[in-house]
């Protein structure tokens, strides 16, 4: 298997496209004391999900985080880190950690990072199961898409950040076409600076590193469908990563007139204290049965036949995966610093808050654990991995 040092140096020194590049991370995670708990599951679920895990928290502070650890600059960077690599696409049984994996070389236009947190999304997995391995990057792969973490070294045309600078985003810039060779679950990873953005300063490393896909993709959505001030949303899966965050940019920054979402029955008050109107329980109520219909329709879960049948004549349907029914639609997410520094203003107030699922963080050596849970689709919010070492 090609994950030694030497192999991946090999590999990487034929490469020409700055996403195949070997890999680099390095995780710490601190606890956040200003969250405040949201409802729990319903026992039943409870028993199956969170069982000696805590309650589900978002972060609802809008004062700075204390300095961090992780800050501090490093002064020696080694040639080799830990990471977890696949050399075939497959389960979670393919996922292998080593750690003689070579720290990534780094372009003109990138920052090194090392890695304090990650967050894991179904396109990691999909990824892996090889869905679209003909537009992906060669293995053998370092997963991993969002990164939070401190810059240890840049390259020589980087202009906004430098060393020691507190950054999350999401690594790769087209999801699907050419993701980076060397993701971000590793000590270290090199990634463009125009798709990172400084940490909110008053949110954790772990908590960061659960909003870049997830929040990039709701807003970039929610712009797709021409949502606007005064509009009407329904959220479909309003509990998992991207619905918990839409429902949220709907509200505090697109100016949303109403908001619906659907979840199962112990989820229900989590959605309203995102800012759901109306929390639907998909368990009990039929959605081509509600009274109302909405300007927008937002399918987070993959139920666009049942979404397009509650949309209002001349609306907008967008889903994230399953079939489409028309008149929805389907997008690529692309990964935009720039957005999420325009986000941060409404994170680092608070209105906005990240969800993380209680039973995480995981830490680095419960990766194949984190990805065998994201894959039962019962996550709520997102699934972090902390600390990486």
């Amino acid at each position: 298997m090609l994950t030694t040092t030497a192999a991946l140096t090999a590999t990487a020194s034929k490469l020409t496209s700055p996403n195949q590049i070997s890999p680099r991370f390095s995780f710490t995670f601190r606890e956040n004391n200003n969250r405040i708990a949201v409802p729990k599951s319903s026992t039943t679920q409870r028993s199956k999900l969170s069982a000696g895990f805590p309650a589900l928290r978002v972060s609802a502070s809008s004062q700075s985080a204390p300095a961090s650890a992780e800050a501090s600059k490093v002064t020696v960077l080694p040639s080799e880190m830990k990471a977890w690599v696949y050399g075939e696409y497959g389960g979670v049984d393919v996922l292998k950690f080593d750690t003689k994996v070579a720290v990534p070389e780094l372009l003109e236009d990138q920052v090194l990072v090392k890695v304090v947190a990650a967050a894991l999304n179904p396109v990691d997995f999909k990824r892996r199961q090889g869905k679209f391995k003909n537009t992906d990057s060669p293995l053998p792969t370092v997963p991993g898409y969002d990164v939070a973490g401190v810059v240890v070294k840049v390259g020589s045309k980087v202009k906004d950040f430098k060393e020691g600078d507190e950054v999350y985003g999401d690594i790769n810039e087209k999801a699907l076409e050419g993701p980076k060779q060397s993701g971000s679950l590793a000590e270290y990873t090199a990634v463009e600076e125009r798709l990172l953005a400084p940490k909110p300063k008053n949110l954790d490393f772990a908590q960061a590193a659960s909003l870049p896909l997830a929040i990039e993709t709701a807003y970039e959505g929610l712009e797709k469908t021409g949502f606007s001030a005064g509009k009407s949303l329904l959220v479909l899966n309003g509990a998992g990563g991207v619905g918990s965050l839409v429902i949220q940019l709907a509200k505090h920054v697109f100016g949303a007139s109403r908001i619906a979402a659907t979840s199962s029955t112990g989820k229900l008050e989590l959605l309203k204290s995102l800012g759901a109107d109306l929390a639907i329980d998909y368990t009990k109520e039929n959605l081509e049965e509600l009274p109302e219909k909405f300007d927008v329709v937002y399918d987070a879960i993959g139920q666009c036949d049942k979404a397009v049948k509650v949309v209002k004549e001349g609306g907008s349907v967008v889903a994230l995966t399953g079939a489409v029914t028309p008149p929805g639609f389907r997008f690529v997410v692309t990964s935009n610093g720039a957005v999420l520094k325009k986000l941060n203003p409404y994170l680092e107030s608070g209105k906005v808050k990240p969800v993380i699922d209680p039973k995480g963080p995981f830490p680095f050596s419960k990766l194949v654990e984190a990805f065998s849970y994201l894959e039962t689709n019962r996550a709520t919010g997102k699934v972090v991995i902390h600390p990486i070492e």
